[in-house]
């Protein structure tokens, strides 16, 4: 071949190589680089994470609420590169594993108020709330409500037994709270459903519908299971041998004894659980803190001195830090903990 001829294929033959480069780690890239405009380090190792974490920042929710979500959204990063490597491997061709992260992935949104919907949810009357809002009202719920001013006023419970209490009417509430989004979804996947016309994508979209549905019924059951907890506490008291103050480990702790456990299992997680509430202790204490440092911050920002200001900014950054590194480490042992229970393999518990 002539010189020139052998140039022109070689500059041909680069070109087609870094093309194929480019294309093989196009969307690593847009994994690993996703745009953090404010700093040179991303959050998360996967684009719509970290945008999803830009959009918070922007629309300053609470430090807490921040905090949750950083631990779901390091969750649900976890879920999707195990799930990728999977995927790899040849695994996942029914897509469940796929369609469950994007649920919960959908219902991350859903839960801090980023899907682009207003949220009605806890003014729904159609959904488990059907009451006016009085004042006096705790839990915007009739029947808790009722059942928590009936503890309050039966004189059973010390100060400290009632707190415990409280916390347990709130995480039921919260519960409520996110059967209602489940809810608020599956109504959405039915509306598309009734606009479908192709028959093939009509039974893919009857598949994730039954899935959802599945999980409302689970969700019901829970909330069934766990009103019934309430309503017993309230009308006996906490009895002596109770096991766990912390409402996620008693939860546990029930679903665990309704299940197929032998006793020496119930044993060895009765144990794990102890430790397992300990670091949900320890993670509401940062939480506790970060909330009274942001307050802090917030008055010294209010005086104007620039080094007081700094000195809490570096106190607050600091707790920041923990409060998610250890809300990660909480959700990370309640999942393991669920799964551990369910046996239901990588099963995603949203809390």
């Amino acid at each position: 071949l002539a010189p020139k001829m052998k140039m022109q294929i070689l500059i041909l033959l680069s070109l087609f190589v870094v093309g194929a480069m480019g294309g093989k780690y196009s969307k690593e890239m847009n994994e690993q680089n996703a745009s953090d405009k404010n700093n040179d380090q991303v959050e998360f190792r996967i684009a719509k994470l970290n945008q999803v974490w830009e959009k918070a920042i922007r629309m300053q929710l609470a430090p807490v609420r921040l905090s949750e979500l950083h631990s779901d959204l390091k969750i649900q990063e976890k879920d999707e590169l195990q799930w990728k490597k999977l995927k790899a491997e040849g695994m996942d061709e029914d897509g469940e594993r796929e369609a469950k992260l994007r649920r919960n992935f959908n219902f991350i949104l859903a839960k801090y108020g980023m899907d682009g919907k207003k949220d009605t949810r806890t003014l729904d009357s159609n959904r488990l709330k059907d009451h006016d809002v009085k004042e006096g009202d705790t839990f915007d719920d009739p029947k808790l409500d009722k059942l928590w001013n009936k503890a309050k006023t039966s004189g059973k419970f010390s100060d400290e037994e009632l707190q415990a209490l409280q916390r347990e009417f709130q995480h039921h509430k919260d519960k409520i709270n996110e059967y209602n989004i489940v809810m608020d979804t599956v109504s959405r996947t039915e509306e598309i459903h009734k606009n479908v016309i192709s028959p093939l994508e009509g039974d893919m979209k009857e598949h994730v519908l039954h899935q959802k549905h599945t999980d409302l019924k689970q969700r019901m059951r829970n909330l069934d299971q766990g009103f019934e907890r309430l309503r017993k506490i309230t009308h006996e008291g906490y009895s002596a041998d109770s096991e766990f103050k912390e409402p996620r480990v008693i939860e546990l702790w029930e679903m665990a004894k309704r299940s197929n456990l032998s006793e020496d299992e119930l044993d060895s997680l009765k144990e794990e659980l102890r430790h397992f509430e300990t670091k949900v202790e320890k993670h509401q204490h940062y939480q506790e803190q970060l909330e009274l440092s942001h307050q802090k911050l917030k008055h010294v920002e209010a005086l104007g001195d620039k080094d007081h200001i700094m000195r809490n900014k570096e106190k607050y950054n600091t707790l920041a830090e923990k409060a998610r590194e250890m809300g990660y480490k909480m959700k990370k042992h309640l999942q393991d903990l669920t799964n551990k229970i369910s046996r239901n393999g990588l099963q995603h518990n949203e809390l």
